[in-house]
């Protein structure tokens, strides 16, 4: 059964436009999920809204939106008072401007969509705005609204379709100098610097994401097999902490480890790593 599609509307690229649809691009629907229960009965939790102070049940009606101005305090917002100022919906995608998409800090990057045309008419408009964008090799800004609000998303050509992605606020990212400012300035020895780049180098690959592997998620359809045939579930020993051992040895061995059956193989010379390498081995 084909996906249902997250948001219709149009693609506008200054007079040209097409019909649209967005899906999107990820998915954790096949992810293992589960229920709470009642340990006794068995039976399904059930969540109800209940007023706070006088524990009685709330019907939906009757719930409104509250800002909290002071602990307790609260200004009420009527639906009608929202949709006043809710922006309006015009089910269009207008490319604003093209930015490389180098400038755009990974930070920034929020959810991404499939963008396909819907139905055939528009299919050559959208074929036009798709290689105009991959030509340029920029990156499309425009703005959509999904629930109400206002989102900005970033366009790319995708073998035939284009990838919409979902750009944050400046105000929804977090300054890191509020996290890194303290971290102190280290002076780092060349000699483990050297060692450390070799253990890099020798795990350099390319990226495949065909081979990452969920163990939680296979542990868990594991145990789910096990539970349902009446096997004994078991707690697994838990592992020794490794002994404190200094930095420079750590590097060393960590050398030694990477080396393809624990030959004591040393790195390809560098200029000026020729004391690393003799200690290193």
């Amino acid at each position: 059964m084909a996906p249902r599609a997250y948001w219709k509307g149009y693609l506008k690229l200054s007079l040209v436009s097409c019909p649209i649809a967005l899906y999107p691009a990820t998915s954790e629907r096949e992810k293992i999920s589960f229920h709470q229960l009642h340990k006794q009965t068995g039976n399904r939790i059930k969540y109800r809204k209940v007023d706070a102070e006088t524990g009685d049940e709330v019907e939906s009606a009757d719930i409104i939106k509250g800002y909290e101005v002071g602990k307790g305090q609260y200004l009420q917002l009527d639906p009608e008072e929202l949709e006043a100022i809710a922006i309006e919906s015009k089910r269009t995608i207008e490319i604003d401007e093209f930015v490389p998409k180098k400038e755009i800090d990974e930070l920034y990057l929020n959810n991404p969509y499939y963008i396909v045309p819907d139905g055939e008419v528009g299919q050559q408009a959208f074929a036009v705005i798709r290689e105009a964008i991959r030509q340029e090799g920029m990156v499309a800004i425009g703005k959509v609204v999904f629930t109400s609000r206002e989102h900005i998303i970033a366009l790319e050509a995708r073998d035939k379709g284009l990838l919409g992605v979902t750009l944050r606020y400046p105000y929804e990212v977090r300054k890191e100098s509020e996290y890194f400012d303290d971290i102190a300035d280290e002076k780092i020895p060349k000699d483990m610097l050297d060692l450390a780049s070799h253990i890099v180098e020798s795990k350099a690959g390319h990226f495949e994401p065909e081979r990452f592997e969920d163990q939680y998620e296979d542990a868990l359809k594991e145990l789910l097999k096990k539970k349902q045939s009446g096997q004994k579930i078991e707690a697994p020993r838990e592992r020794e902490p490794s002994k404190v051992i200094n930095l420079m040895d750590a590097l060393r061995r960590s050398v030694e480890t990477e080396r393809p059956g624990g030959e004591r193989r040393k790195p390809a010379p560098r200029a000026g790593d020729h004391r690393a390498a003799k200690k290193a081995g």
